[in-house]
This record gives C-alpha cells, sequence and structure tokens, in this order.
C-alpha cells in the first residue's frame, strides 16, 4: 500500500508560442484548467499503475475543492485523510511554450495549512513495509514529522526533492529513497554546474555516506540512479514533447508502484521513465497521466 502525503492544487494553464522572457508579455493561444499538485499528481500516478494508494492533504472549500479532487476519486483513491481548510485550494498558475517547457508559480493555500499532527495521523494508520511517498509543497515541519514517523515504524519513504525549497537538502536525507532532478540533486550533494562524470561521483559518494537510494531524472536522457552502491540507468521513449507538466510526478508515482508491486530495481526504473514519457504526449498533469496497459504496451 502506498500512502501519498502531499499537496493538491488545481492547474491553470495557459499555452504560449514561446514562454516570455522577464518583463515580457506574450500572447497566449489556449487556456484550460486541471487537477495537479505534485502530492496529487504522484498519488494518481500510482494508483493509475494499479497500487492501492491513499491521499492525505488539505483542500479548501471553495470551488476548486471538488474539481481538484475528482480524477483522485475516479481512480478509486482513498481520500480519507485529505481535510478541508479555511484557505483556499491550492493553485498553480502555469505558462506551456510551443516546444512543450514551462514556468510555474504555485500558491500553496490549503496545502499550507498541514500540520505535524496531520503527518502523525497519516503515518499513523501504515504498517511495517507500505510505502510513504512525499514531495516539498507542504510545509517542511510536516514533511520532517511524516519521513521521523515512518522510519520509526519501518515504512519505507521516497522522498521527491520538488519543489527546491531551503531545507531541501536537509530533508533529502532523512528518506530511504530520494528522486530529484538534476537542479535537485545538485542542492543536495552541495555542488554546481555538474558534468555527468561530476554527478556520478556524487552518487557514489552521498549513497556510500548515507545508504540512499538516490535517483536523478535527467529529462530526454532519462535517468541515473545508485542502490547499494550500484549505477543503473534507464531510458524513456523518443517523443515529440507536447507538454512537460506533471511528467516528473508520474514518474515518481509509477516507481513507488513498481516497488509496491515486488518489480526489481532496473526494470522499476524503466517502466517508470517510460511512463514520464508518455505523460509529455498530453496537456495538463493529471490528465496527461497513462494508465498501466498504456505503459505495458510500450515496454
Amino acid at each position: 500500500m502506498i500512502t501519498v502525503f502531499g499537496s493538491i492544487n488545481m492547474d491553470l494553464i495557459a499555452t504560449t508560442q514561446r514562454l516570455p522572457k522577464p518583463g515580457e508579455t506574450v500572447a497566449g493561444n489556449g487556456f484550460s484548467t486541471a487537477a495537479g499538485g505534485k502530492g496529487a499528481n504522484q498519488a494518481l500516478a500510482a494508483r493509475r499503475a494499479g497500487c492501492t494508494v491513499h491521499m492525505a492533504g488539505a483542500v479548501g472549500h471553495d470551488g476548486f475543492a471538488d474539481e481538484a479532487l475528482a480524477l483522485l476519486k475516479d481512480a478509486g483513491t482513498d481520500l480519507e485523510a485529505v481535510k478541508r481548510a479555511d484557505q483556499p485550494t491550492g493553485t498553480a498558475v502555469i505558462l506551456v511554450g510551443g516546444d512543450g517547457e514551462n514556468m510555474i508559480a504555485v500558491v500553496p493555500g490549503a496545502n499550507g495549512t498541514v500540520t505535524a499532527e496531520d503527518a502523525d495521523k497519516a503515518v499513523g494508520a501504515m504498517t511495517k513495509g507500505d510505502t510513504l511517498m512525499l514531495q516539498l509543497e507542504v510545509p517542511a515541519p510536516a514533511v520532517e514529522r511524516a519521513l521521523a514517523t515512518a522510519r520509526a515504524k519501518g515504512v519505507t519513504t521516497i522522498l521527491n526533492l520538488a519543489p527546491l525549497i531551503d531545507d531541501a537538502a536537509r530533508l533529502g536525507r532523512l528518506a530511504d529513497i530520494v528522486i530529484a532532478n538534476e537542479t535537485e540533486f545538485e542542492r543536495l550533494a552541495g555542488q554546481e554546474n555538474m558534468s555527468p562524470d561530476d554527478r556520478e561521483a556524487a552518487l557514489k559518494r552521498l549513497n556510500a555516506e548515507t545508504g540512499q537510494t538516490l535517483i536523478v531524472t535527467l529529462g530526454g536522457d532519462g535517468v541515473v540512479a545508485i542502490r547499494d552502491g550500484v549505477l543503473s540507468r534507464a531510458k524513456g521513449l523518443k517523443i515529440e514533447p507536447v507538454d512537460t507538466v506533471g511528467a516528473g510526478d508520474t514518474f515518481c508515482g509509477y516507481f513507488a508502484a513498481s516497488l509496491d508491486e515486488g518489480l526489481d530495481f532496473e526494470p522499476a526504473l524503466r517502466r517508470a521513465a517510460v511512463a514520464g514519457s508518455l505523460a509529455c504526449l498530453k496537456q495538463g498533469a493529471q490528465p496527461s497521466i497513462p494508465s498501466r496497459d498504456d505503459v505495458a504496451n510500450k515496454l
């Protein structure tokens, strides 16, 4: 069983021919809304991968709340640990350029009300052998409590080191498995402008120091990881991206689900990388998450 402790948002998405430069206004050519939030995205990905998933977090009492939870509910995700807060549901304002790249501003709203006590409730129902997945879009004290409580109970923890908050490197040391993109991994390693060789050396060093499993996503170049001193790589699919929003979350959710199902480490990386690639072929974070069968057909 997987519990996801994290953010729930509504995404407000504008598409443009290209992303604006600082201070520049560009014309948009489309607008849509979609359920999002890194926590909710990863929960839905794990659910679509076929796992039993519990979502823990917060939404408001506003019109966005039910819409933000709709796809999770339709997929059969357990939402009992999602509280209603006296703050608006979190929102993400997203610009997507013609090449599929994006810029995102996140307004936490209800996500900012998630507390250490909420972490206790979410982890309290878990047992040894379960998996807890976290990100950094809810307050750091709540994430820290969840990680500590889960470790004491023998629950496996997966922390996606995003977004890159000030406490990211410290919190990253508390998880069993850390998933980061290139920039986030540089913060964790305390080294900037890494070459591929630098990255591999840092992975080996950190793995030796902490014993953690470390995974670095590399966009179109796939993923590099280390577990028990052994480096692994996996590639996704060669695609022309439509929208990269949610691709990393899809990777995280499918990876967690794959381990939860008992898949070996390297096949789990490959499956997650393929799922992340497929998520780039549609617009929106949650609408783009592929089904279990869609991913299986590409492996």
